[in-house]
């Protein structure tokens, strides 16, 4: 049985899988667009307009036609009468009312009903450059990608933005990939498309309608083993902006949360989505590892800062047994193999005992490597001042233990998993287990 939405103007989208566009139908001008590009807005009242009209204006010079579709959800100013004149006038372009706020609400009607092939949203304030809504899409129209995001932070990227949302941005992207373990790197850039049978097969699945929709769908996407492009874009903060942060922050919390819960009891049918739209799993994507270096150092640090408070309190409760030296061998040994353990499987996303006593034995060379720059920090302090204290062997040895920490790094995702690095999309690792 097939379901179908339908939107205010009367056309509707069936609800399986449609297969994915071919180079020929670019160029195509029948009754359905090739993309739909939806502003969703509340009481936007000012900014409307220009913005639809600069957008018109950018669409009109691709190669296919474009819808622009207004999704205002709930605005209590002039923003529906607005919205509805420049829906009349200008070719292309409509207007859909929604009786309820929420983001996340109206891009899931739009979209839902929609009968373009590939879907795309933008902030109303067009904080990002327009330039890049064409790089944006072009992988989904070939086939080769199925959600594509504009990423402010990407290499190639340029942003203008203030102090205080560059932090907050940062921290939620770090919290992302310390409890969801995403790969990719801006969830909550208002600039995002997807294909048509790929949103029919995601946004069932997705609950939230705020702000959090966008990380949902992602997340969604990506644990199925879907392909994310990222676009770097330039983007400048519009100052203006109505988003509450604080309840916007505690709202994606919950949604974390929620969506860590759903994924490890299994509830969702991530296999059947990837099954359904033939891609095969990416390995970031079947272990949930982030393959890139920012994301691997991400959580290098943090196994790397609790392996350092380990070692330090072994070494203190070491030295009271035994001298400086042993004590710091044997606070090394003993978390240099659970630094390799947690690094292997956290950091690296290696699953299984294949290959677990090759890796252990790598990082044992590896630590004989640290044990050499620690015990020789320690030689030096000796040298230089027999009498020191040991607070200050304490820290010289942390010092130097960072630096050791440094290296292991560089070895460990050089040499002792490098394999699993250069793994190739779509091949089963051997090494790894899927989440």
């Amino acid at each position: 049985m097939t379901a179908t939405t339908s939107g205010s103007t009367g056309t509707t989208r069936s609800a399986t899988p449609r297969p994915r566009p071919a180079a020929d139908t670019w160029s195509s001008r029948s009754s359905a667009p090739v993309l739909d590009v939806v502003v969703p807005v509340y009481n936007e009242e000012l900014d409307l307009e220009p913005c639809v009209r600069r957008l018109h204006a950018h669409v009109a010079t691709f190669p296919f036609r474009t819808r622009i579709t207004i999704a205002d959800n709930a605005s209590t100013d002039t923003t529906p009468q607005v919205a509805a004149a420049l829906a009349a006038e200008l070719p292309d372009v409509r207007h859909e009312r929604l009786e309820a706020k929420g983001r996340g609400r109206a891009l899931k009607h739009v979209w839902g009903a929609s009968d373009a092939q590939v879907l795309a949203y933008m902030d109303v304030d067009l904080s990002t450059d327009l330039a890049a809504l064409l790089p944006l899409v072009a992988g989904l129209l070939s086939g080769h990608s199925d959600v594509a995001i504009g990423s402010r932070l990407a290499k190639g990227s340029h942003v203008v933005r203030g102090a205080k949302r560059e932090f907050i941005s940062r921290c939620y992207n770090l919290i992302l990939h310390g409890t969801l373990r995403v790969g990719f790197t801006d969830a909550q850039c208002g600039f995002k498309a997807i294909r048509a049978d790929v949103a029919a097969q995601i946004l069932p699945l997705v609950e939230d309608t705020g702000w959090f929709f966008d990380t949902e769908v992602l997340v969604l996407a990506e644990r199925s083993g879907l392909r994310i492009q990222e676009i770097p874009v330039d983007w400048v903060d519009d100052p203006d902006s109505r988003v509450d942060i604080v309840a916007t922050a505690l709202a994606d919390l919950r949604g974390i949360r929620r969506l860590a819960g759903a994924i490890a009891t299994g509830k969702l049918p991530l296999k059947q989505i990837r099954a359904s739209l033939g891609r095969g799993p990416q390995p970031s994507q079947v272990a949930g590892v982030p393959t890139s270096l920012a994301g691997q150092l991400t959580r290098f640090v943090g196994v790397g800062i609790t392996s350092t408070l380990a070692y330090a309190v072994l070494y203190l409760l070491f030295q009271e047994l035994t001298s400086a030296q042993l004590a710091n061998f044997l606070a090394l040994l003993v978390t240099a193999v659970g630094n390799t353990a947690l690094n292997r499987r956290l950091t690296f996303g290696v699953r299984g005992p294949e290959g677990a006593a090759r890796h252990q034995a790598q990082g044992f060379f590896v630590f004989l490597l640290g044990w050499g720059i620690t015990s020789g920090s320690l030689w030096a302090l000796h040298t230089a001042n027999p009498a020191a204290h040991q607070g200050v062997e304490l820290a010289v040895l942390t010092v130097a233990n960072l630096a050791a920490t440094v290296v292991r790094f560089l070895l460990l995702r050089t040499w002792v998993f490098a394999s699993r690095r250069h793994h190739q999309p779509g091949a089963e690792p051997a090494a790894v287990e899927q989440a």
